[in-house]
């Protein structure tokens, strides 16, 4: 009994032990044939790569993913030249795209984007009208528009502009009170042209304009016109804040001057263009960038954003080709960053309906 016993556990071993042996051999078979495979998977692979000329053989071209800015040509007939004055200065990066910033391809995309969507239209589109041709300021000898958007670093620009035209040799040169005396500053304005002179220049000169958050522009308007008055500009208490306040305060017995509230209240009307027309050219100061630009209707070769202004003013100088020409002054340290606590402050004791209207006015800017 005791060797049948051993005879079934070594039956039972031996059984088990070869069961054993042939598991690993399948197991190593099995591991062969994987290598096998991916080495004929890896060969075909290179093969294939080798033989392709657009492969890692072949001379890479940068990818954009981002569209590239449309630049407007005007047919020159064969044997006919534009003056001199109008000749195309290849400034609008009608060359090569690829070496100008993402962010500012981004920047023109985002406003193509804007301009093609129709549920933002009334928002975004505007005609080219003596309003908006009167807000952009030519420099014929560098072929250069700038559209001005007041209450972000608009001055300084217009120092810029007027050295280039000559006017003065340096910014430190230029008066303060000349700056925005138009008759004295040495800048046309683009509306001062013929319409075909205009056309040209719309479609051949370099174009830019500065933007900054709306609801922070707007603060800075209210404290620059209604309550420093640094220009003594008597108008925006005299005439201006006693129309906003006689239709927009709630509380008539509150006798105190223009508070941001009613200012607010103002802006979001629906209806406010009845006021706008009784204010005249003074409206710059807080009109959307569509209402004074028309970016949706002209092409702009750079946009800037007074939040950048440190690294956009040096790329705007290049771009336009006069950096080697004049520099933008001096920015002081802290100055042109986005004040998240000053908005909040303001807007604190603002309602929510008429916040709501506000945004829904500068919703496209």
């Amino acid at each position: 009994m005791c060797q049948s016993f051993l005879f079934q556990t070594e039956s039972a071993s031996f059984i088990w032990l070869t069961s054993d042996n042939m598991h690993h051999q399948w197991l190593l078979l099995a591991a062969c044939f994987w290598v096998i495979f991916m080495f004929m998977v890896a060969s075909k692979f290179i093969t294939l790569t080798f033989k392709d000329p657009d492969g890692y053989g072949a001379k890479q071209e940068p990818l954009i993913l981002t569209a590239v800015t449309k630049v407007e040509e005007v047919p020159v007939p064969e044997g006919k030249h534009w003056p001199e004055e109008f000749q195309p200065t290849g400034k609008a990066f009608s060359g090569n795209l690829i070496h100008q910033p993402l962010v500012h391809m981004e920047r023109l995309e985002l406003l193509r984007n804007v301009c093609r969507d129709t549920t933002l239209r009334d928002l975004s589109h505007t005609t080219v009208s003596k309003f908006v041709l009167d807000r952009i300021f030519v420099c014929d000898k560098h072929k250069i528009l700038f559209c001005q958007t007041p209450k972000v670093g608009n001055t300084q620009w217009k120092k810029v502009l007027i050295v280039l035209n000559g006017a003065f040799s340096s910014i430190e040169e230029i008066p303060e009170n000349i700056v925005h005396d138009h008759e004295k500053n040495g800048l046309p304005r683009l509306s001062s042209f013929s319409d075909s002179e205009i056309k040209k220049r719309l479609n051949l000169y370099f174009k830019f304009f500065i933007v900054r958050d709306p609801f922070e522009r707007l603060i800075s308007a209210f404290k620059d016109k209604f309550v420093h008055n640094p220009r003594f500009e008597p108008w925006y208490r005299h005439e201006i804040a006693p129309g906003i306040i006689r239709k927009y305060r709630k509380n008539r017995t509150e006798t105190k001057g223009l508070q941001f509230e009613d200012f607010v209240r103002y802006l979001g009307d629906p209806n406010h263009r009845w006021l706008d027309v009784q204010f005249g050219d003074h409206i710059i100061h807080w009109v959307t960038y569509v209402e004074l630009c028309a970016p949706c209707e002209i092409t702009y070769s750079v946009i800037g954003h007074h939040e950048t202004l440190e690294d956009d003013a040096p790329y705007i100088l290049k771009a336009a080709g006069i950096d080697h020409l004049v520099s933008y002054p001096t920015i002081p340290p802290g100055i042109t960053v986005y004040n998240r606590t000053k908005v909040e402050r303001y807007f604190s004791g603002i309602s929510k309906r008429d916040i709501r209207r506000l945004y829904a006015r500068f919703e496209a800017t």
